[in-house]
């Protein structure tokens, strides 16, 4: 990022095993924060009984939580750089930790949607800054990333962690532990991370707080992710739609207007002059949003037409978790190293595609070792290649003063693009699954119909990503994506 390089505060110093620690205590708050974004969803019927929520109301429980989470991240990473990310984060995980007792303790809907919204919005405080203080840790390439590989295996397979944990505490206990248990989590978290983590300085020179820019580009997200949650059931023509997406495009507009013009913005624009940064953002808003809706359909498909229960469904997952793992913590950091982020991410956005195109001819009498063990393996590797090979590109400009809203703006491409792949894909489903049934199609084979196609969409977002990163990144990246932290240009 040009002109801040002479601003860059000095590293604090840490020895090699604090590293690594530090780094455990990170990934444990992530972990913690992203379970709860997909833990709930297995014990939705649990609740809509215990509390009496209508089905309207229902959707709430995962909106409220959205909502914020996907509107503050940006804000909340630029907060770690003014004040202090050690600071924010630690805020972040206790704040989260007394709303997650709050909601285990509701006894009524608008309680539990009210103690969501507070969950939210502590989980975008605590994770906008968790990559950047990981990159910050480290500066040797290979050691950067390795602990990028074990970030972004944390991220990934967290979300199918969340589905297995979820399916296991609902039926061995009950709802309110899929909350409760973060309790001591966050609470020990919080006291490792107080011991552990070093403190950065807050960013030199800057004197004034964007504030107008801090209210249009939140307030602009969690209107964008508000009317994206909402868009499935109110239709994706109604003036409703329209209108606030209008409205939240406007916001985001006078945002990004702003920021160009002042001298101590809250998201300096040079942060894309790097264009490593905005295809990051950019490949990962589509592939996201294709993964987003990947895991929430197959399981669909796996409980509604292959008849499986909750928990059997989050086991289904567990073979993409574990090729996760290998590949972002064992391969992806040695050949980033040695070919570097474009091709690792080109080669993993292939494999993705290929997973998904598979999907978009899955039987209605589908097997599971025969239709979906080879996919989510394929998936799995494509995935742990993926994210890290992102994460490192999206950081590649940083410097040691904006690490932490660079880091909060890939975890909003994430967000939001996750969200809405999500609510076109599971809405196209829909449509195509309703048109299948008025046709006098079985139950079955509707949604099977319905979910084909998502997944067909799905391949050409990810078809979409890899053409705009072989032909915005035509010349190969250096080797050891982000093995420094100067800026870079190309």
């Amino acid at each position: 990022m040009a002109g801040h390089a002479a601003s860059r505060t000095p590293k604090p110093s840490i020895d090699r095993p604090s590293r690594w620690l530090a780094l455990f205590v990170l990934c444990a708050g992530l972990l913690m924060i992203i379970l709860d974004g997909t833990v709930v969803t297995v014990a939705l019927p649990s609740i809509q009984r215990d509390l009496g929520f209508s089905a309207t109301q229902l959707s709430w429980v995962v909106g409220a939580y959205l909502i914020p989470f996907g509107g503050l991240l940006l804000l909340a990473g630029r907060l770690g750089d003014l004040t202090g990310r050690r600071r924010i984060f630690i805020v972040g995980v206790l704040a989260f930790t007394v709303a997650s007792a709050l909601c285990g303790l509701a006894t009524s809907a608008p309680m539990l949607i009210l103690a969501r919204l507070v969950q939210g919005a502590a989980g975008a405080v605590a994770s906008a800054v968790v990559l950047a203080m990981v990159v910050g840790l480290f500066e040797d390439a290979r050691e950067r990333s390795r602990a990028i590989g074990i970030y972004s295996f944390v991220g990934a397979a967290g979300a199918a962690i969340g589905l297995l944990i979820g399916g296991l505490l609902t039926e061995t206990f009950s709802w309110h532990w899929v909350f409760l248990i973060n309790v001591p989590i966050g609470i020990a978290t919080a006291a490792m991370a107080w011991r552990t983590l070093p403190a950065n300085r807050p960013t030199a020179g800057q004197t004034r707080r964007d504030v107008l820019g801090a209210l249009l580009i939140t307030s602009g997200l969690m209107l964008a992710v508000f009317t994206i949650t909402e868009s499935p059931r109110r239709g994706w023509a109604s003036v409703f739609t329209i209108g606030l997406g209008a409205v939240s495009l406007l916001l985001v507009i006078a945002f990004i207007v702003r920021e160009s013009r002042i001298s101590q913005p809250l998201l300096p624009m040079t942060i894309f002059a790097d264009r490593r940064v905005w295809v990051a953002n950019v490949a990962q808003f589509l592939a996201v949003g294709a993964l987003f809706a990947f895991q929430f359909l197959l399981a669909l498909y796996l409980q509604d037409v292959l008849g499986y229960g909750a928990a059997a469904a989050g086991v289904a997952f567990l073979p993409i978790t574990v090729m996760i793992g290998v590949f972002s913590l064992l391969i992806a950091p040695r050949v980033i190293v040695r070919w570097g982020g474009r091709a690792v991410l080109v080669t993993g956005l292939t494999l993705i595609g290929i997973g998904l195109a598979l999907l978009s001819r899955v039987p209605v009498d589908g097997q599971y070792f025969l239709n979906i063990f080879p996919v989510v393996m394929i998936m799995g590797a494509g995935g742990g290649l993926t994210l890290p090979a992102l994460a490192g590109l999206g950081m590649a400009a940083a410097t040691n003063d904006d690490s932490g809203v660079a880091s909060g703006l890939l975890n909003t491409t994430q967000q939001v693009g996750g969200a809405l792949g999500l609510a076109v894909l599971s809405s196209l489903a829909a449509a195509r699954s309703a048109v299948e049934l008025a046709d006098g199609a079985e139950p079955s084979a509707a949604l099977t119909a319905g979910y084909r196609l998502a997944f067909a969409v799905g391949t050409g977002l990810i078809v979409l990503a890899v053409l705009i990163t072989v032909v915005a990144l035509r010349e190969p990246d250096q080797p050891a994506v982000a093995a420094t932290m100067e800026p870079h240009r190309r």
